[in-house]
């Protein structure tokens, strides 16, 4: 393991203005007693990403009134940040920067500690998502080699956010991944499951895609202990890219249930009309990977579809929810796959379940998808000229 990354204590000169920045952005979204967090029980709030008027943030926004979504406390990041992790205790937050990144944060919006930075190594980029492994030890990247463009796990301390290893995902373009502890496979340990997202990309050319005839994304499950290869899906649509995943747990014979995992999908076809009539959601059952049509927003015809662009997925209490901002809207599902409709909202992307609720946040507004019993359906109107990004979570504020 190369052990020349830079340390969190030392930043590289170009980056000392935008940490300078980010520990006074931390400072003013404080008061004299810090945020207004809550001391006793803890109401709804997210942590997200978002461009505001002095460049990329990540932050905590929560309702205010009964229609009003308020920031709480922000932090400047040097670059646009893509997922979040809300760690174990809701007390610490953990964002990484949007593909190819260079840099990690653990940020503490009570603002109790300084924000931990950690930059990627040399020849590594991050790929935009982090998830705690079990036991809350090890924390796992997706990453891309920048030389050969091979993708991989890093796996981190979870208190330094040092690299303790790295494990190949058998792909490119590796994008989300997820945990799961149920061992139906037979195995004695967890297994970590990767979307490769399967577009090819070059260091030099930062996001543009290339070659996109040999595309070749996959769902990939690894061995959380040890990174060996469990199995290995892929799509006959070749052009149809898995990004972004989500767990539901299904009832099914007897007292059992069945988890089934949903990703959401983005077309790369050559072809406009393809393209924009592509899925945006398949499920894997544990043997079958499986694409679903969804419905057109109102409004619009049948042959445009969803824009072949799946932003987030969430799993609801009745189905499915994946974000389409391309069409400015949440394209609603059974839990079978069978399409319910798009709810409009303008430039929906990130999705959150919070307390049995999925909410939608879009360009001006979140809603929450479904009410749970006793709640009302309210809208929440940003209280500031915030675009959030394509990601955030629940959070105990």
């Amino acid at each position: 393991m190369d052990r020349s990354a830079r340390s969190a204590d030392a930043p590289p000169p170009d980056r000392r203005r935008v940490l300078k920045l980010a520990a006074a952005t931390a400072l003013a979204g404080l008061g004299a007693h810090g945020p207004a967090f809550a001391a006793t029980a803890p109401r709804l709030g997210w942590a997200a990403a978002w461009d505001g008027e002095a460049g990329a943030e990540i932050g905590v926004v929560a309702p205010q009134g009964a229609a009003a979504l308020r920031v709480q406390a922000r932090l400047a990041v040097p670059t646009r940040a893509h997922g979040l992790w809300a760690e174990a205790g809701g007390r610490s937050v953990l964002a990484v920067a949007r593909r190819p990144g260079d840099w990690l944060v653990r940020w503490q919006p009570d603002g109790r500690r300084s924000p931990q930075w950690q930059w990627a190594e040399p020849g590594r980029a991050f790929n935009g998502h982090v998830i705690a492994g079990a036991g809350g030890t090890r924390l796992y990247t997706t990453e891309t080699d920048l030389e050969t463009g091979a993708a991989w796990i890093g796996v981190r301390d979870a208190r330094s956010l040092e690299k303790l290893d790295e494990w190949p995902t058998h792909g490119i373009d590796a994008h989300e991944l997820l945990l799961d502890d149920d061992d139906t496979g037979g195995h004695d340990a967890p297994s970590l499951w990767v979307a490769n997202g399967g577009v090819p990309t070059r260091p030099e050319t930062g996001r543009q895609k290339l070659n996109l005839d040999r595309m070749d994304s996959s769902l990939v499950r690894l061995d959380a202990r040890s990174g060996a290869l469990r199995g290995q899906w892929r799509l006959d649509d070749r052009r149809l890219s898995l990004r972004h995943m989500a767990w539901r747990d299904t009832p099914a014979a007897g007292a059992r249930t069945q988890r089934v995992l949903g990703i959401a999908l983005q077309a790369e076809h050559d072809d406009p009309a393809a393209r924009q009539a592509a899925p945006v959601l398949a499920l894997f059952d544990g043997e079958r990977l499986r694409t679903f049509d969804g419905g057109a927003p109102a409004g619009a015809s049948d042959a445009m579809g969803l824009a072949g662009y799946g932003g987030d997925i969430a799993a609801t209490a009745d189905g499915w929810a994946v974000s389409c901002p391309r069409v400015n809207g949440v394209a609603l599902y059974a839990p079978d796959g069978r399409a319910r409709g798009v709810a409009p909202l303008p430039n929906a992307c990130a999705l959150a379940v919070v307390d049995g609720v999925c909410w939608a946040a879009g360009q001006t507004e979140a809603m929450p998808l479904n009410a749970a019993p006793g709640r009302e359906r309210r809208r929440l109107q940003h209280t500031a000229p915030l675009r959030l990004d394509n990601h955030w979570v629940g959070l105990a504020v």
